[in-house]
């Protein structure tokens, strides 16, 4: 099967033997059987998943091979830790982290969908219609999804906190953390209240930078906040700088408070006894003047990103300077933005200006049993970092994981303020909508695209599925609401199974989490439904 067609000779005698076009050890699936391989696998990616959807979602717990533990239902943390050979499947792992990229939820209902749009093409390549056909009428479908999309969208104001909150609950709701009430969506909130600056008219929030997430295993979940500041795992260097200051001034650096070290091996060559004592006295002397330029100031708080020598530590506690060496250059960056100070390259080229002054409180406190120094009651603090206490490892980088979807929604939902309601309401409007359109294509295209009107139903039947309600009477009834146009927020309570009016629950999501769902399932299944032939080559060695 390995071989390529044989390409005949022209000589007579030479009739049997092939030419070998592809290497022997190659494998290849060709046509057909490459299209329902790639679907087979997509549907595999997608069952995993599919039961970590909705409120009453189970976790999955997934050993790595280093032996760590992994414990939960965000579709992208799972399919990163699996490890997939079917190159298809691969590519359905990537949809998820495109999807926490761009908007942080949606994970999981982007591969359900993905994997039942292609399930449903594959009865119409049993029956040999062309797989462009199929694409096509797939992309004219995503044209009619995203109108609808748009028509369904309600739009809210994102400076109104109970709209925020009620966004950020259904997108909590469906996680582990759901149990603890509010904490953590007020958490997350908050977190991108702060961290949101308007720059040039647009509202511009990033949390991989600005929001730090320390997690602490020990006391208890609702010790959890937000920080009006920043705090870091650091300690002063010395234990006779004092460790609490009310208004300190900060001064940043990103220089090194000590002798200048060569790169390699220096070698210095002394004539006369002299001369020895005169190097050291230079290199004292320049330090001295580092710490001169810091004192002039009048700082109470140094940060560098570099070392601090013991000889300039003692200039500086002269001083009453309270020193933080050796921080990441990210939580510098923060720390900057938090107290308004400038990060500075070299001593000589400090200015009043450069100093930090918005911080209220600089204190080291022990936590568990690590020291934490925190920067707190700052002002307007542009940067801020949550702290998130529980029970154990495992638990916090749940909770973590939870927070990062949180705070994705929140900021997708500033920058674009539209809501559309969720519990697989806007799926079954999609399909309504999609099943209207296919009654007025004359052509082929037409089975398709009702097929893949079909497909959207796969999420609220998912979360029928996951609450244990009767799914075929309750989606025949759920499809009748829809069909008679009484409105199109009907759609699943994921906790009883019961058909329920989204606008009561009040479960909502952003507009542009939906956007990149639908748009991301339907681009992805085009392009594995085009793919006629896998071609792996294998090593000798792997055989």
């Amino acid at each position: 099967e390995n071989r390529a067609s044989p390409a005949h000779a022209h000589s007579g005698e030479n009739m049997q033997t092939p030419v070998l076009v592809l290497n022997t050890n190659t494998k290849r699936e060709q046509g057909r059987k490459a299209q329902l391989g790639n679907i087979q696998a997509a549907q595999a990616v997608a069952d995993i998943i599919r039961t970590t959807l909705g409120p009453r979602s189970m976790l999955k717990m997934i050993l790595d091979p280093m032996g760590g533990l992994v414990m939960t239902n965000d579709g992208n943390a799972i399919l990163r830790e699996i490890d997939v050979s079917h190159p298809a499947a691969k590519s359905m792992i990537e949809l998820s982290r495109t999807q926490d990229e761009e908007v942080g939820d949606g994970t999981t209902s982007v591969i359900v969908l993905a994997g039942e749009m292609l399930t449903v093409a594959k009865p119409f390549l049993e029956e040999n219609m062309h797989p462009r056909t199929i694409v096509m009428s797939y992309i004219k479908a995503l044209d009619t999804a995203l109108e609808t999309l748009d028509k369904i969208a309600i739009e809210v104001d994102a400076e109104d906190d109970t709209v925020m909150l009620n966004v950020i609950r259904t997108c909590l709701g469906t996680k582990f953390v759901r149990r603890f009430g509010d904490l953590v969506c007020n958490i997350a909130l908050q977190a991108v209240r702060k961290v949101t600056i308007t720059e040039m008219k647009q509202k511009v929030i990033d949390i991989k930078r600005f929001v730090r997430v320390e997690k602490i295993p020990g006391g208890f979940l609702e010790e959890s906040k937000v920080l009006n500041g920043i705090a870091i795992a650091k300690d002063i260097i010395n234990p006779n700088m004092s460790r609490k200051i009310v208004n300190p001034r900060i001064i940043l650096l990103d220089c090194p408070l000590e002798y200048k070290k060569g790169e390699s091996q220096t070698n210095m060559e002394f004539t006369k006894d002299m001369d020895f004592e005169q190097a050291l006295r230079m290199e004292e002397a320049y330090i001295f003047k580092l710490c001169e330029d810091i004192i002039k100031l009048k700082p109470t708080v140094v940060c560098t990103e570099k070392g601090v020598s013991d000889y300039a530590q003692h200039f500086l506690i002269k001083a009453g300077i309270s020193v933080l060496r050796r921080l990441r250059k990210t939580d510098n960056n923060r720390i900057a933005r938090a107290v308004g100070a400038t990060i500075v390259n070299d001593p000589a080229d400090l200015k009043e200006a450069h100093v930090g002054k918005e911080c209220g409180l600089f204190e080291v406190r022990k936590i568990g049993d690590e020291y934490f120094t925190f920067f707190e009651q700052c002002k307007n603090p542009k940067a801020c970092t949550v702290m998130l206490r529980g029970a154990g490892k495992d638990v916090l980088n749940e909770i973590e994981r939870n927070l990062q979807d949180a705070m994705g929604v929140a900021r997708a939902l500033v920058v674009d303020p539209r809501i559309i309601c969720g519990g697989g309401a806007c799926e079954m409007a999609i399909g309504q909508a999609l099943i209207k359109q296919a009654k007025t294509i004359q052509t082929s295209q037409q089975r398709p695209f009702e097929a893949l009107a079909a497909a959207f139903e796969i999420i609220p039947r998912t979360l029928m599925e996951n609450c244990g309600a009767k799914v075929i009477r309750v989606m025949t009834e759920l499809r009748a609401k829809h069909a008679e146009g009484k409105g199109s927020s009907w759609g699943i309570n994921g906790t009883t199974g019961e058909i329920t009016d989204m606008e009561e629950l009040k479960i909502f999501e952003p507009i542009s989490v939906k956007y990149q769902t639908v748009k991301t399932a339907i681009e992805s299944s085009c392009m594995l439904l085009r793919i006629d032939d896998i071609v792996s080559g294998l090593a000798n060695k792997e055989q």
